[in-house]
């Protein structure tokens, strides 16, 4: 997402991590820790929605774009249900294949985008470019 940054200098936006201590290090203004989780973790995925519902109830996004991971795409999930209008883009580790956070953010995301134009193709995603 930091790569991306620069796009949204004009937006009020509030950037999202699970990393403690990385927004500092970034020097993001306004940002917010979400626990993280995997889809092995029920326990951890049920924590992050509930602190992700109360973020987005907070901050009532009207556009939510993640790069990946369970967390974003739990995001993106409750926050269509809110009204968001959201955009994926898959990780930039996944140059064989779609993330499997991508595929489950095909069925709620607005924009869907790989970095990979063969990865694009084969998982009926956008290729607009690549960030590396």
């Amino acid at each position: 997402m930091q790569v991306l940054r620069a796009a949204f200098d004009d937006q009020d936006v509030l950037f999202a991590t699970t990393l403690p201590g990385l927004a500092d290090r970034a020097g993001l203004t306004r940002h917010a820790l979400l626990p993280d989780c995997n889809a092995n973790q029920k326990v951890a995925a049920l924590r992050c929605a509930l602190a992700a519902s109360w973020l987005l109830l907070s901050f009532r996004p009207h556009v939510i774009v993640s790069t990946g991971a369970l967390p974003g795409f739990i995001v993106m999930a409750i926050g269509k249900t809110f009204g968001a209008r959201t955009i994926w883009v898959d990780s930039v580790a996944n140059g064989e294949e779609l993330s499997s956070a991508g595929n489950y953010a095909r069925r709620v995301a607005d924009l869907h985008l790989s970095q990979w134009p063969n990865v694009a193709a084969e998982a009926r995603s956008e290729y607009a470019g690549n960030l590396l």
